[in-house]
């Protein structure tokens, strides 16, 4: 088969899972990596066998196929923006960007290039999620009538780097509200309009023992850094299916027993696990039973398969078919998310204007490594 060369454009925190979890894929092969800190892309370049190169000749180099963004989400634009400028497919972590405006540019030049874009998440291709999929698409729930998706804790408030969480960019929304709100739209299809209230609980955090560099002399003498952005924001999402989701993600709550998404039909209830992972129990509840009762996981990828999704875009290339962590879906999760805000700040109804089909579900039978 071939192996098509992936380039990693950034070797922070989550880029091992990423270089770890492509080895397991045969059709796809890490062959360069670059980072602000060449010396941190020089270290990776070593564990995983790869070549270690400055981000522009990275995006350059004709054995790199297919970029993969692993940035902070205030670059994400631009550096997809450069690899499509550069002819390359480009694939990129969470979020799409910070706004969807800048969303959108880049969607556009993807269009007129002919070229590739994809977007993590790509849980939903775990599974605990595609279990959840095909339970509803088996009628096991019949026709999804409500629901909810609950993300709370009071986030990485004491992490070195905690700052960069409570930035424009991300907060409770745009850090944790892609992998809930692409699940539901994997799940349900696409929304029409979002609902919601905002609201930020403090305008400081305080530092923990640790303190990234960066933010040593910015912020560190105070103790404390700023909160740029809602910490709980809470709303409704209606989507075309008729489904009114209620969905709430926060920085601001100490503890809480909300199960990660419940989905009311009208012959049954459906509980999906966290879709911030792979795996986890999938309940189903139907008149006649005495109480939830777990749902064999007929699917792979249970445990953490994080570049599962450039694997199947680099796949779905050479077969001509749409990949599934597409640019459609990640735009379309990207505006809803926005609209939380937007309605909020607005105190109204905000319409969905894009849209997305449903990802295909995986197949059943699958090998690991494998994706059809």
């Amino acid at each position: 088969m071939k192996k098509t060369g992936i380039g990693i454009v950034g070797c922070g925190m989550i880029s091992d899972t990423y270089f770890k979890a492509a080895e397991r894929f045969h059709n796809i092969k890490v062959v360069a990596c670059s980072d602000a800190m060449i010396s941190r892309a020089e270290e990776k370049a070593a564990a995983y066998n790869c070549r270690a190169m400055t981000t522009e000749a990275l995006i350059n180099d004709p054995e790199v196929e297919i970029v993969l963004n692993l940035t902070p989400p205030k670059m994400h634009c631009a550096i997809l923006t450069a690899a499509l400028n550069a002819g390359k497919h480009a694939y990129t972590e969470k979020p799409f960007g910070i706004d969807a405006g800048e969303v959108n540019l880049v969607y556009e030049l993807a269009a007129k290039k002919n070229l590739r874009l994809g977007c993590a998440p790509d849980t939903f291709l775990g599974a605990g999620l595609q279990t959840a999929r095909k339970a509803i698409d088996d009628n096991w729930i019949g026709k999804v009538l409500s629901g909810t998706a609950i993300v709370q804790g009071r986030g990485p408030e004491k992490w070195g780097h905690a700052p960069f969480f409570y930035d424009k960019g991300a907060g409770p929304m745009l850090d944790l509200g892609p992998y809930y709100v692409t699940a539901l739209v994997s799940l349900l299809g696409p929304a029409k309009s979002v609902t919601a209230v905002t609201a930020k609980g403090s305008e400081f955090r305080t530092f923990g023992a640790t303190v990234s560099p960066e933010y040593q002399d910015k912020y560190q003498p105070f103790g404390k850094y700023p909160v740029n952005v809602p910490t709980h924001q809470t709303g409704i999402i209606e989507f075309e299916s008729g489904a009114v989701i209620t969905l709430i993600a926060s920085f601001d709550v100490y503890a809480h027993k909300h199960t990660p998404i419940e989905l009311y039909g009208d012959q049954g209830s459906l509980l999906v696990p966290d879709p911030n992972g792979f795996g986890g129990e999938v309940k189903v509840f139907r008149p006649g039973m005495s109480g939830f009762e777990t749902l064999p996981k007929p699917f792979i990828y249970s445990e953490n398969s994080r570049s599962i999704g450039i694997a199947d875009m680099a796949l779905a290339i050479e077969e001509n078919r749409p990949h599934r962590a597409s640019a459609e879906m990640a735009r379309h999760v990207m505006e809803i998310m926005c609209a939380f805000e937007k309605s909020g700040a607005a105190g109204t109804k905000i319409a969905i204007s894009s849209r997305c089909e449903r990802p295909a579900p995986l197949p059943l039978g699958l090998s690991d490594g494998e994706l059809d």
